[in-house]
């Protein structure tokens, strides 16, 4: 069969209640005529088995683990020249045309996997993923809520994000320390009227990198000094929205 490897953070899901709500939400989002998909860490393919069997996609996989590929290609053989074998977060956009990602995605490396989103978001149609269930949070929170942060602002400034559903630690095997959920990203039309995306990024890492310091000491090299004393500056980061980051990148030095 095969082993489960903690270095890669491998939890594989085994609820199929579970994995046909997945790849119900999934379905959702897939354009009509031919799709295209990548699936992150299929592991034992708890979610290929399903993706493999929709009518006119486009489907690959990315996964790091050896000996999963090899279990995966003696269970399906139809997957044969559609597995690529390296780490979602070095390899390069997998298809010409915009797809969709899905997977059960490992969560040591679940924020690095946000990022890569933002990487492809101009080709990328849709997002479903599971994650740890904070991850999960802190993506969909608010404005003003204690998890709301850096992953908050950049994922929400460039996708709309939906809260899915909750899963509990009997799903999976072996069970994580961790209770999980699955979310899913939609690419939004417009983006903030911000200067510029190397301007916003870094005035939202900063803000956010001593929160609990009002937004005037946090941000202070980055604006003159007549700019730190609007009322604004008064606030922290957390009670700052997105717009709110965005207008403030047109008074950055």
């Amino acid at each position: 069969m095969y082993t489960l490897k903690k270095s890669l953070g491998q939890h594989f899901l085994r609820d199929e209640h579970i994995s046909r709500k997945i790849v119900a939400s999934l379905r959702e989002t897939l354009p009509p005529g031919r799709a295209r998909l990548l699936e992150v860490g299929p592991g034992a393919g708890a979610l290929t088995k399903y993706f493999i069997e929709i009518e006119g996609i486009d489907f690959k996989a990315v996964e790091l683990d050896e000996e999963k590929i090899a279990y995966l290609l003696k269970t399906w053989p139809v997957l044969a020249g559609k597995i690529i074998h390296r780490s979602i977060l070095d390899m390069e956009i997998p298809f010409e045309d915009k797809f969709t990602v899905i997977g059960n995605f490992p969560y040591n490396i679940s924020s690095q996997i946000l990022f890569k989103m933002l990487d492809w978001r101009d080709q990328l149609l849709s997002m479903t993923g599971m994650f740890q269930k904070e991850v999960a949070q802190r993506v969909a929170a608010g404005a003003g809520n204690k998890v709301y942060g850096v992953l908050s602002v950049l994922i929400q400034a460039f996708f709309s994000v939906e809260y899915l559903f909750e899963n509990n630690e009997q799903c999976f095997q072996p069970p994580p320390k961790v209770k999980s959920a699955v979310i899913r990203l939609l690419p939004k039309v417009e983006k903030p009227a911000f200067r510029d995306e190397k301007s916003f990024f870094l005035l939202v890492k900063t803000a956010f990198n001593q929160r609990r310091k009002t937004l005037r000491n946090a941000v202070r090299p980055l604006f003159e000094p007549a700019v730190l004393a609007e009322p604004i500056f008064d606030k922290r980061a957390e009670q700052l929205s997105i717009d709110d980051f965005a207008q403030l990148t047109l008074k950055m030095r």
